[in-house]
């Protein structure tokens, strides 16, 4: 899920490595930050859900993005799939034999800055009980004070390609694709 945090900075250099600050907590902004996965289905279409509404917080380091990490939880059940039958059947026993409370989570355990806004962000996925790491291809899209809020806020987009029966979510695999592609787009606050 993730986040990342990298670039703008090393910009300014000159800095010594001591006087580097230290990262900064943003809190998630849950009205702008979601995730939205798709998968093929049976070969005539690609089914499109997301999650929103979910919480995190990225300690962000602009100076040293590697030195950036990311949490987020995301409730299993604010999935949003567009069609009823559909969400019931993924909160189904079938699938998730989603219970009230439960949790998908994200905690990155690295950062590798690739470019002056981009990073692959590697973390804990935990889905149904399964915990795998994965690699997320971040990008800082803006890092600036917000227009209307008057706080420093940031934003990141991220992709990453999961196979669901590694998360023991195999049903009718292969035949609705095992494959689902993750795109996440996140915007944070400063905390104060």
């Amino acid at each position: 899920m993730k986040t990342i945090a990298f670039a703008t900075s090393m910009a300014l250099a000159g800095l010594s490595t001591a006087a580097l600050a230290a990262p900064e907590q943003y809190n998630l902004d849950p009205s702008h930050s979601q995730v939205v996965f798709t998968y093929e289905h049976l070969g005539f279409s690609t089914t499109y859900n997301v999650f929103t509404g979910f919480e995190g917080e990225i300690m962000f380091d602009q100076e040293d993005p590697a030195n950036s990490s990311v949490s987020v939880s995301i409730p299993v059940m604010s999935m949003y799939t567009g069609w009823e039958k559909r969400l019931e059947h993924f909160m189904s026993e079938d699938m998730f034999g989603a219970e009230e409370g439960d949790m998908i989570t994200f905690t990155s355990t690295g950062i590798e800055v690739t470019g002056d806004t981009t990073a692959e962000i590697t973390g804990d996925l935990t889905m149904n009980g399964v915990t795998k790491s994965v690699v997320l291809d971040a990008q800082l899209n803006k890092a600036d004070a917000h227009p209307m809020q008057e706080k420093q806020w940031a934003g990141f987009d991220a992709t990453t390609t999961l196979l669901r029966s590694d998360y023991g979510l195999d049903y009718a695999a292969p035949a609705v694709s095992d494959e689902v592609q993750v795109m996440i787009s996140i915007e944070a606050e400063k905390a104060e």
